[in-house]
């Protein structure tokens, strides 16, 4: 049998960053049926939250899992649930991109009060403030390719 735990803290917005997920409602209903489908599809989703226009997923890798494969079971199926029960006015699509970070098993509690807090969190810092911290803590970098 083959242990395996890899904890990945992994974020992707709605196209455009558009505010999609607007109401509180909104984003527990989607997040709650994220959750229950990832339950569905073996993908170990601890936590699970977000604001208007993004979410945060922490989540835990099994030995034949990969992020993107993950990302894309996730997105896929939950812009389609949304479409489908008209929880918004215009069609939702969710960016194609994400970011993701490992995190070690000595930092999952505050990862998963960061995730738990993220409606205070955005009272007082936007969503592309948060992607910009990040970029610098982790030294990545955008890359104009055309």
């Amino acid at each position: 049998m083959s242990w395996v735990r890899i904890w990945v803290h992994l974020v992707f917005s709605t196209k455009d960053r558009v505010p999609s997920l607007h109401s509180k409602e909104i984003r527990e209903k989607v997040f709650r049926h994220i959750k229950e489908n990832a339950q569905i599809k073996s993908i170990w989703l601890d936590h699970i939250n977000g604001h208007h226009e993004h979410t945060h997923c922490l989540i835990s890798l099994g030995k034949d899992q990969t992020i993107s494969k993950i990302a894309q079971l996730i997105k896929g199926e939950s812009s389609y649930w949304i479409n489908h029960n008209q929880l918004i006015r215009e069609k939702f699509i969710w960016q194609d991109d994400f970011w993701a970070v490992s995190v070690s098993e000595s930092h999952l509690v505050s990862v998963r009060k960061y995730i738990q807090q993220q409606e205070e969190h955005h009272t007082r810092k936007s969503f592309t403030d948060e992607v910009e911290d990040f970029m610098k803590k982790y030294g990545w970098a955008l890359i104009n390719t055309k």
